[in-house]
């Protein structure tokens, strides 16, 4: 009989677990099954002194649950005497808990031999802590084998600690049987598996088995698995029942579960009781939690306050610490300081750092100085640090060296870097090259490459067919869709291209709208193209007005265009001097036709 059960394993931690038979349990009922301990422990102890080795096994294992060790053991020892396996087992944990380990596991040795799958577990923990991996395989193996929960639970874990890829088969078992931390790392080996089955792609949905394991060790109470189980609902977008786990282990003092909650109340708006977390996080030692503390306070000013929460994070051993005090230092002109802090970033292989410190120096004037930061930070998988290498080699004429780097830093998925692919095989004539780069770039947001994109595929749009009856009809062609992207994304170009397609169209309103936020926002031609529209709409007046801007931004048949206008306003001195202008800008056509005019008007003044 076993009253003790498997407690030699947990008596040292003070907890107890339920009883579910007397071969394989710690103590007997604590809920409160029986009304009076006391009397049952005197109805024991009164069969014990009349002999009976039972009573002197269960006496024996109350007083020891008890701690009284001195009352405990005669019982325990008479009931050994008498072939009580049990007994023999709760001896073994008494001569433990009073440092005997050597005695204690003869009598788990006698109990094992016996039977008791408990002792067996007791044993093979007693060898393993004392190197003897082979006998503690053995007696573990023997506890698990006979259904012994814990047995299977340090079976696994001495499996898995020599990567024996049976560890697995005993944590399942365990966790089947209720044992919370096998339930955890049983999902923790089976996540491993499926990251590294996937090639960690973390978009990858979680397979339902681990997150099954997870679930079930997080309700019996185990905070990693809470959190762990919170991450997995958060990535899936059930934001709701992420938080209530994360909570759970936040309460359980988990840190990183606080800080995480503490991010999940940030994105809903909630910054007073993300800072509440975040705060509890950062106190229990999570670096994390305090560069969040130390954004929160630098977005509101408190430089200080940040700097003391960015120091805490360094403490903690976040680099990121170091580097946000860099940034925070940048953003005040400490440029020295703001230095020191990314050196001591970078030199932790923080590769952002190492990014940010490059381009310190740079403009500092250290081009020799930069380069290396910036080879070191894209080595470490720095896009932008990818990206501005590529720039420093465009810089010196090293174009080769340059396009491998804009190249990496595209398929990174750098859009300028894209762009700069881009336009370099357009230059090199692998237009089909180009056009990719250029939809990557232009589906990441650069006008520009939208641009580039729609001249290329306008330089290859057929003509308009002709409807039947002779007008022409519109299709809206891909092309135009990419002008108008990167019209609306306030590209001159694209404007005034956009206002010429409306132009063909016969959409006048149209036009002068895209022709003017063109004009002025800055573009000579558009500024030329709106006072054409505004001449054929008979306003000339107002077309002087941007004829006049755009030939003061050296548009030459904007001069050309207002000499006219002068000419026949007979203001000939005025209409001299633009055509003079338009002769100095060109180009050969316009210079000509300005320089016919130019002369018929000093002839006219001087006659």
């Amino acid at each position: 009989m076993d009253v003790m059960g498997d407690k030699a394993t947990l008596f040292e931690t003070g907890r107890f677990v339920q009883p579910s038979n007397r071969e394989d349990t710690d103590t007997p009922d604590e809920t409160g099954e029986i009304a009076d301990e006391a009397a049952e422990e005197l109805r024991q102890r009164l069969a014990a002194e009349a002999g009976d080795v039972e009573a002197m096994s269960v006496l024996g294992a109350m007083l020891l649950r008890r701690g009284d060790l001195d009352g405990a053991e005669p019982h325990l020892r008479a009931a050994t005497a008498a072939g009580d396996r049990a007994a023999a087992n709760n001896l073994g944990v008494l001569l433990h808990q009073r440092g005997y380990a050597d005695e204690a596991a003869g009598w788990w040795r006698i109990a094992a031999v016996a039977g008791s799958a408990a002792a067996a577990h007791a044993l093979g923990r007693h060898h393993r802590e004392r190197g003897d991996e082979p006998a503690a395989e053995y007696w573990l193996r023997q506890s698990a084998e006979q259904g012994h929960t814990l047995g299977a639970y340090a079976l696994a874990d001495l499996l898995e600690h020599r990567g024996d890829a049976g560890a697995e088969k005993w944590l399942r078992v365990a966790a089947e049987r209720g044992h919370r931390e096998a339930a955890y790392r049983l999902a923790r080996a089976l996540d491993r598996k499926a990251t590294r089955d996937t090639g960690g792609d973390n978009a990858v949905q979680v397979p339902d088995e681990v997150e099954q394991w997870y679930r079930q060790a997080a309700a019996r109470g185990h905070r990693r698995a809470a959190l762990h189980l919170g991450t997995i609902l958060e990535k899936r977008g059930e934001l709701k029942e992420a938080g209530r786990w994360y909570l759970t282990s936040a309460k359980d003092g988990e840190a990183r579960a606080a800080c995480a909650l503490g991010f999940l109340l940030r994105d809903a708006g909630d910054t007073e009781n993300a800072a509440v977390w975040w705060l509890r996080a950062a106190q229990d030692g999570d670096g994390n939690a305090a560069n969040a503390l130390g954004a929160l306070h630098a977005e509101r000013g408190e430089t200080q306050t940040a700097e003391r929460w960015y120091r805490a994070a360094m403490d903690a051993g976040d680099v990121n610490g170091a580097y946000n005090l860099g940034l925070l230092c940048a953003e005040q002109g400490r440029t020295a300081q703001a230095e020191q802090w990314y050196r001591r970033a970078a030199y932790a292989g923080h590769r952002e750092a190492a990014n940010a410190l490059a381009i310190l120096l740079l403009r500092a004037g250290d081009e020799a100085g930069a380069e290396p930061w910036f080879s070191k930070a894209a080595e470490a998988g720095s896009v932008d640090a990818a990206f501005n290498l590529g720039i420093l080699h465009a810089g010196r004429g090293e174009e080769q060296a340059a396009l491998r780097w804009y190249e990496r830093a595209a398929a990174a998925g750098h859009t300028e870097a894209a762009l700069q692919v881009g336009m370099a095989r357009l230059r090199d004539g692998d237009e089909q090259e180009a056009e990719r780069h250029l939809r990557c770039a232009a589906g990441g947001g650069s006008a520009e490459a939208a641009y580039r994109l729609a001249t290329v595929l306008d330089a290859r749009r057929p003509p308009e067919p002709a409807h039947e009856l002779g007008e022409p009809v519109h299709r809206r062609s891909e092309c135009e869709e990419w002008y108008e992207r990167a019209a609306s994304q306030g590209h001159r170009r694209a404007q005034v291209r956009v206002g010429m397609l409306a132009a063909a169209r016969g959409d006048v309103v149209e036009a002068a709208r895209w022709y003017r936020e063109a004009a002025e926002a800055g573009s000579r031609n558009g500024a030329f193209n709106l006072g054409l529209l505004l001449a054929r709409e008979g306003s000339e007046p107002e077309a002087a007005v941007w004829w006049t801007r755009a030939a003061d931004a050296g548009h030459g048949r904007a001069a050309l265009r207002l000499a006219l206008v002068y000419a026949r306003r007979g203001e000939l001195a005025e209409g001299q001097r633009w055509a003079d202008r338009a002769v100095s800008l060109g180009p050969e056509s316009v210079a000509e036709r300005a320089a016919r005019l130019r002369d018929a008007l000093r002839q006219e003044l001087s006659a």
